[in-house]
């Protein structure tokens, strides 16, 4: 897998700390589901995932962190750089032997599930956003205020996007699903 992050320790805390997040929250959600429909044993250990990921989490965001502190202007170019790139979780390559659109159909219907969704990814890059005070930073160079004007302006930007895939979400095609035994699901 490459998360495009060129070997840059920057761009690499920058994926660490949305990927973590990102997993912890999947996780988080599969677990309560899970327990929703009486599969405990699957909360149990969905839920220990997410607690060893949120613990991932925390220690790549006091990188970052730190990185802001001694580093503004490098730093948010950077961050700017990655959110370009756009987080890719490591599982978009994964393949059953079978469909080559597997991830795509599995993010569909985590999607339309709320186990993980553009609203998250938005929440999350909120999150990150706010925790490390990217909209208070001073001091940065032309390209550094417009890389931080960019990122500061994600959250809201992909929350449009995703009301507009709401729409046409509802409207998925019914296809069969590999994982389990093809039965056919609603993407």
């Amino acid at each position: 897998m490459d998360p495009r992050t060129e070997n840059s320790p920057y761009l690499g805390f920058f994926y660490t700390s949305f990927q973590e997040r990102a997993t912890f929250v999947s996780h988080g959600n599969t677990a309560r589901f899970a327990k929703e429909h009486g599969n405990i044993k699957l909360a149990q250990i969905c839920g220990t995932i997410a607690a060893d990921e949120k613990r991932h989490e925390i220690a790549y965001t006091k990188i970052v962190e730190k990185l802001f502190e001694i580093d503004p202007d490098g730093t948010v170019l950077a961050f700017a750089d990655m959110m370009r790139k756009k987080i890719s979780m490591p599982a978009h390559l994964m393949y059953d032997g079978r469909d080559d659109n597997l991830f795509d159909h599995f993010s569909a219907v985590a999607q339309r599930l709320g186990v993980y969704t553009a609203s998250d990814y938005a929440d999350i890059l909120g999150f990150l956003v706010g925790r490390w005070k990217v909209s208070d930073l001073s001091g940065l160079s032309g390209e550094g205020r417009k890389a931080q004007e960019y990122v500061c302006g994600l959250p809201p930007r992909i929350r449009r996007l995703e009301e507009r895939a709401q729409g046409r979400a509802k409207q998925g095609p019914i296809i069969p699903f590999s994982w389990i035994y093809d039965r056919e699901v609603k993407l």
